[in-house]
């Protein structure tokens, strides 16, 4: 078996998948991509890994995947017997669960990818934030975060009872923002904000975020 993840360090993507492989406890090499030297565009990658020119690429002996989501999906289904289960077997958890990775996918992660960017990115790159798309953005975020809090009343995680998909895709954007002004957001909010600090320091995601430069 030979798996092999090709990625960025830092890339939301490449961490989402890197946290479903620590999950799992799986033998795999990284190989780095450099995003800076548009390794991701040129004609090899493109005709060899992904034709969009992102990360993360994941492969499995002769199998090749892109997009996050698909292969944290398919890890967690080929690989259910090792490490944390990721999934529920049974066919409505299974529904519900797939319902709140669906909400992280079309709800969470638009506000809060373009959150990540103005506050975290911008600074990094010398541009400049722009105040009122945070603003915009925040606004945005409230409702969702709402819609959370109530959810985590019924159950410890998102999807049930048990730490799954639908709450490790959440964990690259709420790492990001953890160390800026919009964990007030998280922070006004009791389950909420339980809930981030409890899958945050699961040592899968230790390990992940260790990877950043100090």
């Amino acid at each position: 078996m030979a798996l092999k993840l090709r990625g960025t360090v830092g890339s939301s993507a490449t961490f989402r998948a890197l946290a479903a492989l620590y999950e799992k406890d799986l033998d795999f090499d990284f190989v780095p991509v450099n995003l800076s030297d548009k390794e991701n565009k040129s004609p090899q990658f493109l005709a060899d890994h992904n034709p969009f020119g992102q990360v993360p690429v994941f492969e499995h002996d002769d199998l090749k995947l892109f997009e996050s989501r698909a292969i944290t999906k398919y890890v967690a289904e080929t690989f259910a017997d090792k490490g944390t289960s990721l999934i529920y077997k049974d066919p409505k958890k299974s529904a519900i669960q797939t319902v709140w990775m669906e909400v992280e996918a079309q709800k969470f992660d638009p506000t809060t990818s373009k959150l990540g960017w103005e506050i975290v990115l911008k600074p990094i790159f010398g541009m400049t934030t722009d105040e009122s798309v945070v603003a915009e953005f925040l606004k945005k975020l409230e409702p969702v975060l709402d819609v959370y809090e109530k959810r985590l009343t019924e159950c410890k995680y998102l999807g049930g009872d048990s730490f799954t998909l639908a709450d490790l895709h959440h964990l690259p954007n709420l790492h990001y923002l953890m160390g800026t002004k919009v964990k007030s957001l998280f922070d006004a909010r009791p389950h909420v904000s339980a809930w981030a600090s409890d899958i945050l320091s699961r040592p899968a995601w230790v390990k992940v975020a260790s990877m950043l430069p100090k």
